[in-house]
């Protein structure tokens, strides 16, 4: 059985809009199950937010993202990243200009001193960005 690793991305309120802009990105299927879908949480002001929800595109990229309730505690970071990265350069130029949308770039998407094309953004969401375009 093959193992995967996917990012789960976790916001306080802005899951379904940051999915939403990344399936503009990458495409795919999103599903979106709120609280109020799964019954899960008993503060009414948490019932639309999102309890779960996946974005798994044809690319072999899938994301995953939810909001938290109130009643947990959240700390938006800096303490990961997502890295894009692979050869398919007309694919991740496309995420990177699609991503850059509202980000602060971080690093130009430019040719590294490794001879690969590399670049880093904070998104409009806050989360951070990593693409590397393999010189091949």
């Amino acid at each position: 059985m093959a193992v995967t690793l996917n990012p789960y991305l976790s916001f306080r309120d802005g899951a379904r809009e940051a999915m939403e802009f990344y399936q503009t990105v990458f495409g795919g299927d999103l599903t979106v199950s709120t609280f109020r879908d799964l019954h899960s949480d008993e503060d009414a002001s948490d019932l639309d937010k999102v309890m779960h929800s996946q974005l798994v595109a044809a690319n072999g990229i899938t994301l995953m993202a939810s909001d938290t309730p109130k009643r947990m505690e959240y700390t938006p970071g800096a303490s990961i990243s997502v890295s894009l990265s692979g050869d398919d350069e007309p694919a991740l130029r496309g995420y990177w200009d699609g991503l850059s949308q509202g980000a602060t770039v971080v690093e130009p998407l430019t040719q590294a001193p490794w001879g690969d094309s590399f670049g880093m953004l904070v998104d409009r969401f806050g989360v951070n960005w990593l693409v590397n375009i393999s010189a091949s």
